[in-house]
């Protein structure tokens, strides 16, 4: 787990420019994708000592938006995320391996429906920058893939030509932009 360093600097995850999206398999031929609209949390970066850095986010399970009222009605639900019971989705980094001075692999806590398991997200520092109005970003992408099961997110329907409804497997994309504290 990273530890605080006098170098390093905190970052608010700025909803408004970040992305988490889901993706899945449908019916074994298609991909169903959704995003999740609200996203917060902070970036704690230590640019002397990357591997010391850190990421505590928070997302809103409601805000799960796939363009269709009646799938986000279903994932909102106790088949899927159980948005009424738990709230929250979060992720806690206890670990950063520098692969070089852009890529990372970050491994941590994701919490949803109350289930804890560790994972591993594929991380790249995508640049910093300044606003127009003097702010100060930085950027991040990163990827992984979970087992849904594994989270409690067992709802599915046979197939009649074989296979399931909604496969197992779920890609997981994010790219944040976080905003440098005063």
């Amino acid at each position: 787990m990273a530890t605080e360093s006098p170098t390093a600097t905190v970052w608010n995850i700025d909803t408004a420019h970040s992305l988490v999206e889901i993706s899945v398999k449908h019916m074994m031929v298609s991909t169903a994708k959704g995003r999740f609209r609200d996203v917060k949390g902070t970036i704690t970066l230590d640019e002397k000592n990357l591997g010391n850095s850190s990421v505590d986010a928070v997302i809103n399970a409601a805000s799960i938006d796939t363009g269709n009222e009646q799938r986000d009605g279903h994932l909102k639900s106790a088949d899927f995320l159980e948005v009424d019971k738990y709230p929250t989705i979060t992720f806690k980094s206890t670990k950063i391996d520098l692969e070089s001075n852009e890529k990372a692999r970050i491994t941590g806590d994701l919490t949803i429906k109350g289930i804890t398991r560790s994972i591993s997200l594929e991380a790249e520092l995508t640049g910093f920058g300044r606003t127009p109005f003097k702010t100060e970003i930085v950027g991040f992408d990163a990827q992984t893939s979970i087992n849904r099961k594994d989270w409690g997110l067992n709802w599915n329907v046979a197939l009649e030509t074989g296979g399931f409804l909604v496969a197992d497997t779920m890609k997981v994309a994010l790219s944040i932009e976080g905003v440098k504290q005063a």
